[in-house]
């Protein structure tokens, strides 16, 4: 890695970002300091507030890094499928792979969902969420035009199934502590929700 005082400005907001996720896949979020950031870093507390005023800025730019870059994965796993239920299988295994590589995301977001203030953090997680499931809603009304899909299900519930399939995923794993686990279970826990979802032969 490049000495600290070289890197731009953006790349060291990006590696700044990386360091918080990488250390909430080791420890609960809410006890990550600025000094343990900087620390990870070897940087000053000083360099990391040139950039982020508060810790509360950090860590919006941390949840609007995690929503840009999983909208985007599923974006492009979902363009690559042939068929709308392949794009949502496409679209479930690219998120298990981006939660097993960033297991400090999935601790951080249900760390700013249980916050009882209404944090820019938790307004944004909300909004990553909330766009998520538009996504699928839409996916899901394609698959009833072509066919696949039944067309009676109920688009709203069957995208929060989706994403609560992910979520119970993801806390099976954090609790196991084999964050790789999600990668063997997610086939064969998508093929059930697919026959629930899909036209009935």
């Amino acid at each position: 890695m490049e000495p600290p005082q070289k890197l731009s400005a953006e790349k060291r907001k990006n590696i700044t970002i990386e360091t918080v996720i990488e250390l909430a896949g080791q420890q609960n979020p809410s006890e990550i300091t600025t000094a343990a950031i900087a620390k990870h870093m070897g940087v000053t507390q000083g360099a990391l507030f040139r950039h982020y005023a508060t810790k509360d800025d950090l860590w919006q730019a941390v949840m609007e890094w995690v929503s840009i870059r999983l909208l985007d994965r599923l974006e492009g796993a979902a363009r690559g499928a042939s068929s709308p239920i392949e794009s949502m299988k496409a679209m479930f295994l690219s998120h298990i792979e981006f939660v097993a590589d960033h297991p400090g995301v999935p601790r951080m977001m249900f760390g700013e969902l249980q916050r009882s203030a209404p944090t820019p953090a938790k307004r944004m997680a909300q909004t990553l969420i909330k766009n998520y499931r538009e996504r699928l809603c839409t996916v899901i009304e394609e698959g009833k035009k072509s066919g696949e899909i039944s067309p009676s299900l109920d688009a709203e519930a069957a995208a929060v199934l989706f994403i609560g399939m992910v979520q119970g995923l993801v806390m099976q794993s954090l609790i196991s502590g084999d964050m790789g686990s999600m990668r063997v279970a997610g086939p064969s826990l998508f093929a059930i929700y697919q026959r629930g979802v899909a036209v009935k032969a």
